[in-house]
């Protein structure tokens, strides 16, 4: 991949995206191409062709995608499914009609059953039930996947599929209402500190333990992929380590400083008891994770409190 190559992120003001965006201006790929929702709706098939005609794009990253957390995903699983559907249908068949040379797209490692084997091996996909409180946005991203393989088998092209784990990092969704656990935590512990609380509820037992994953990493193995990966097979992206919620509740307190009490609720669901990927495919290529869960944890709270926090819920 040409530092002259276009290059198209579709989903450059989310999470991944930004991150994305970031590593490929400081790797020195300077014909990076973006909109935002204003200018290109991918829900939208006509504006969504016309865009590929006019850029030509040489590279695709469809890192766009509705997401949220347990609740959001629960209310909500017409919207999670129908939205993700068309943004993926549209984005991967233009590339596809235009000629993209690569399409890279991001899928999650929610799209695994609910008790898959762990660490669970790419090979793990529809061998099972999926996670219910998640399966209308495991879906989605299953059929996303499957279209790739399709267009690799049928039109021989070079679309390739990475799951990575639970993503963290700045410009999350730190809404308590949509997001993920740890960001939903480290924001919790925040305002709990804030207003001298002497408890913090975290939903659950707190037995269930997950896979954390920097964006800043994630964004880097995109890169990776994008230069050294052409196989239609799905790859896992992670750093290869669990925590239970317990002890990443733990973390958050120490790094936020919140001296209180860890309180579960146990009305509110668990989720997948445990969920670890496999990273060997992608450590075997020659890539792996850099960032320390503390670390990264210490310069999200850093990055939430001087970007999303007024100066009186910081103090």
């Amino acid at each position: 991949m040409e530092e002259s190559a276009k290059i198209f992120v579709a989903g450059h003001r989310g999470l991944v995206g930004r991150a994305i965006v970031r590593v490929l201006a400081a790797q020195r790929f300077r014909n990076v191409v973006t909109r935002d929702r204003g200018q290109l709706d991918l829900g939208d098939e006509a504006a969504v062709a016309a865009f590929f005609a006019y850029e030509k794009p040489e590279f695709v990253v469809l890192a766009a995608a509705r997401v949220g957390g347990i609740k959001a995903n629960s209310d909500y699983p017409v919207e999670f499914l129908l939205e993700n559907l068309r943004i993926q249908n549209n984005v991967i068949t233009a590339a596809h009609t235009h000629d993209v040379r690569k399409l890279l797209f991001l899928g999650s490692s929610c799209i695994y059953p609910k008790c898959a084997p762990q660490p669970i091996l790419e090979d793990a996909l529809l061998t099972g039930p999926l996670e219910p409180t998640n399966d209308a946005y495991a879906i989605a991203k299953i059929a996303g996947i499957k279209l790739c393989q399709a267009y690799a088998a049928e039109y021989g092209e070079t679309f390739i599929s990475a799951m990575p784990t639970n993503l963290y990092g700045p410009h999350d969704n730190f809404d308590l209402t949509s997001s993920h656990v740890l960001s939903a935590l480290l924001r919790k512990a925040h305002e709990a500190k804030a207003r001298g609380a002497r408890e913090l509820v975290v939903w659950g037992t707190g037995q269930p333990r997950r896979e954390f994953l920097h964006v800043d990493d994630m964004a880097d193995a995109c890169v990776f992929l994008l230069q050294n990966y052409e196989s239609p097979d799905i790859i896992n992206v992670g750093c290869g380590e669990d925590i239970s919620i317990r002890q990443l509740s733990e973390l958050i307190c120490e790094v936020v400083g919140f001296e209180g009490e860890l309180t579960f609720d146990l009305s509110k669901p668990d989720g997948t008891p445990r969920k670890l990927l496999d990273v060997s495919r992608i450590n075997g290529l020659g890539w792996r994770a850099k960032i320390p869960l503390r670390e990264g944890i210490a310069c999200t709270y850093a990055w939430l409190r001087e970007h999303e926090l007024t100066p009186a819920s910081s103090a």
